[in-house]
């Protein structure tokens, strides 16, 4: 299968809707209808190098990384995941994010709960850092094993998945709280469940009268988009206002079976936000970036967030400085639509801190000058008055002064 680049992407078109279906089902030897079974596929995760023979021709690192790091992480990769890959490209975005690599085994900084979820949860499962809202991780299993994952830890630990006790303890904690109005169901990946399983979930969080919004966290269009069925979007909807946050991180994943997943959810008005991560080799060139929050947007998926990406073991080969982050987001302002441009994070124990281009040079009298898009110096008249600003701007530097451009 050939490598889409960004700029290649938008060729694609509604009459090739079974593209990767089609490929991904030659792939395995199995029927279209087969391989468009959510839950074949996942009984089918490739998780080793022999499963991949035949499939990708893998490097010596990534042979080498099924074996040396399967007590650490183990890979499991849906059937139509591998089907999106390059084959012969080792830097296919793709590839990046989910085959191991020996380079997992070199990273000085990393550490196994970098938010420090476990102690920010005041019962097993529920992350309580913000007052107004919680972060429910009642799944264990995901389509795909992302290497990058911030929750690798829980890899470790069994009987994680929708367990009982678990999830009678997390609800009975979120209705014992009446400051909790917003939940976010996460895990793993929660839409890994059944219909049931999920609305039993969803019913019994409805019914707390302090819970205003349910949230879903999943990865399920990118990785399984089979999952997405008019029958989940449905149920889905009978708990409005739910919301769904998805997790593309480059415009290779938008595909055809993707957008029908995101528009399967939209029809039944459940909006759909988009969560990536800044990674090394997957998004990490204006090119690519705006690539992507362009993808995003045709298909009605809005960009949201773009996460640093946390310093989680084994992840110091796909860490971008965040430095080059802003440099990143300074690309797309003023070089696609205002709404296509997500918001560069930092998450920490403590929450979510934005992490913003300056564009405010400093304040010089009655002026703020700021710097615009193309690099020039705006003077905009804006009067103190009797205002006392907590954090003052400073004075706008002298050798800068000169080029400001006023009414």
């Amino acid at each position: 299968m050939s490598f889409l680049s960004p700029t290649a992407l938008h060729t694609r078109t509604a009459s090739r809707k079974e593209d990767i279906t089609a490929h991904g089902a030659r792939l395995f030897n199995v029927s279209p209808e087969t391989f468009s079974n959510w839950r074949w596929q996942m009984k089918h995760q490739v998780q080793s190098a022999e499963e991949c023979a035949g499939l990708l021709s893998l490097t010596g690192s990534e042979q080498e990384a099924f074996v040396a790091l399967k007590e650490k992480f183990h890979a499991g990769i849906t059937p139509y995941y591998v089907a999106l890959m390059s084959a012969g490209d080792a830097r296919c975005p793709v590839r990046v994010q989910a085959l191991p690599v020996m380079e997992e085994q070199v990273d000085a900084l990393g550490v196994a709960d970098p938010l420090k979820e476990v102690t920010n949860s005041p019962v097993k499962e529920v992350v309580h850092v913000y007052e107004d809202r919680v972060a429910f991780c009642v799944a264990q299993l995901c389509p795909v094993y992302c290497r990058y994952c911030f929750r690798k830890r829980r890899d470790e630990e069994v009987g994680l998945h929708f367990n009982k006790t678990i999830v009678d303890a997390g609800i009975a904690y979120i209705a014992s709280n009446s400051r909790i109005r917003d939940v976010l169901i996460t895990g793993g990946d929660p839409l890994i469940a059944n219909d049931a399983t999920l609305e039993n979930l969803l019913s019994r969080l409805r019914a707390i009268p302090h819970v205003e919004i349910l949230r879903i966290g999943t990865r399920v269009p990118v990785t399984l988009p089979y999952r997405v069925t008019p029958e989940l979007a449905k149920m889905l909807a009978k708990y409005h206002p739910i919301w769904v946050n998805t997790h593309f991180n480059c415009a290779e994943e938008i595909t055809p079976e993707a957008t029908a997943a995101v528009d399967t959810l939209l029809r039944e008005g459940i909006p759909v936000g988009n969560q990536a991560v800044l990674l090394k080799g997957v998004n990490d060139t204006p090119e690519r970036l705006k690539a992507l929050v362009e993808g995003l947007v045709r298909i009605r998926a809005r960009p949201y967030y773009i996460y640093q990406a946390q310093i989680v073991e084994g992840t110091g080969h796909l860490r971008v400085p965040v430095e080059k982050g802003l440099d990143l987001m300074r690309s797309l302002r003023g070089n696609t639509t205002g709404f296509a441009i997500p918001q560069y994070v930092l998450d920490t124990p403590f929450g979510k801190v934005p992490l913003s281009p300056n564009h405010v040079v400093g304040r010089q009298g009655d002026e703020v000058v700021v710097e615009t898009n193309g690099g020039k110096l705006w003077g905009e008249p804006n009067p103190l008055g009797t205002y006392e600003p907590k954090r003052p701007l400073l004075d706008v530097p002298e050798e800068r002064k000169p080029h400001v451009v006023r009414l």
